[in-house]
């Protein structure tokens, strides 16, 4: 059984920072790119970055590339997302998702930004 767990959220002052994981078992990690995708209250799904099997390429939403970091540990079987410079819009429950037809999430950690 696939699973996968994230951790990490919690609340931060506006500016600061949080590093995201997301830890997986049920599957050969080091096969699939990892996606992360983050839910805004009252907002629908908003895809954030993805990261290849072997973590030589990334790709972020225009608005993050600045501010986050997708990284992966294969030994670990874990996907990392290190979010900086933090905003209240940012506010957001953080999914992590296989991202081979986006078939396995996790059930997200909460991040909320806010002084």
């Amino acid at each position: 059984e696939v699973q996968l767990v994230e951790s990490g959220g919690g609340l931060v002052q506006p500016g600061g920072s949080l590093r995201l994981s997301c830890a997986a078992s049920g599957l050969t990690f080091d096969n699939y790119g990892m996606t992360w995708v983050r839910q805004a209250p009252g907002k629908g799904p908003e895809w954030v970055a993805v990261i290849r099997s072997t973590g030589s390429g990334t790709t972020y939403a225009e608005s993050m590339k600045d501010r986050y970091t997708i990284t992966r540990d294969n030994a670990k079987n874990t996907v990392f997302l290190q979010l900086n410079s933090l905003k209240p819009e940012d506010t957001a429950v953080y999914f992590c998702a296989r991202s081979y037809g986006m078939d396995y999430w996790g059930k997200g950690t909460l991040v909320t930004i806010s002084s």
